[in-house]
């Protein structure tokens, strides 16, 4: 299996499982599971570039470095971790995140954020990293990463809610500016 055909394939995935199920006519069950055999023959018959078998799915699943996606135990069906702009119920449970977490930006978001705080946008949840590392390489994806620190445990005992996905990615539905430490 090669890298490219693993990171196309896993684009093509957080698409359909994600963000548009309705691209390739594929229905998700209210806890954003698919029919592992369904997306199999949609994903064939309605738009990805690589023949997809259950040995590619199987493989983007296990070899995804952030983990995006899941199986259940029996490999039967399909889901995206977190991520979503559709509605889905995660069944996500509470957790009390460390004292601090982190998120990755650019700096054309920084002025928006010193105002308003972090949002969720199109998403179901804002989305936060136990370490400065992983911040890194989600704000690299789109230029010069700006890593914001987030006062997560004064949150947490000011009333937010935190939740740790099946991935390890922390979320909360906000942060407001005032929990954000900005280096200057």
């Amino acid at each position: 299996m090669n890298e490219k055909t693993a990171k196309s394939v896993s684009k093509f995935l957080s698409l359909v499982l994600r963000h548009s199920p309705e691209t390739i006519g594929l229905k998700l069950d209210e806890n954003g599971w698919a029919d592992v055999e369904e997306l199999i023959i949609k994903c064939n018959k309605n738009g990805s570039q690589n023949q997809m078998t259950a040995e590619l799915l199987d493989y983007v699943v296990e070899n995804n470095d952030k983990k995006r996606f899941a199986f259940n135990e029996d490999k039967t069906k399909i889901r995206a971790s977190q991520g979503h702009s559709i509605s889905v119920e995660l069944n996500l449970k509470e957790a009390e995140p460390s004292e601090f977490l982190y998120h990755g930006t650019v700096g054309k978001f920084m002025e928006s954020i010193k105002l308003e705080g972090l949002q969720k946008m199109s998403r179901q949840h804002v989305h936060l990293s136990k370490d400065k590392e992983t911040a890194i390489k989600v704000g690299s994806r789109r230029g010069a990463p700006q890593i914001l620190t987030v006062r997560s445990g004064v949150m947490y005992r000011d009333g937010f809610k935190f939740y740790l996905s099946e991935n390890n990615v922390w979320l909360t539905a906000e942060v407001p500016a005032k929990y954000i430490e900005f280096k200057s």
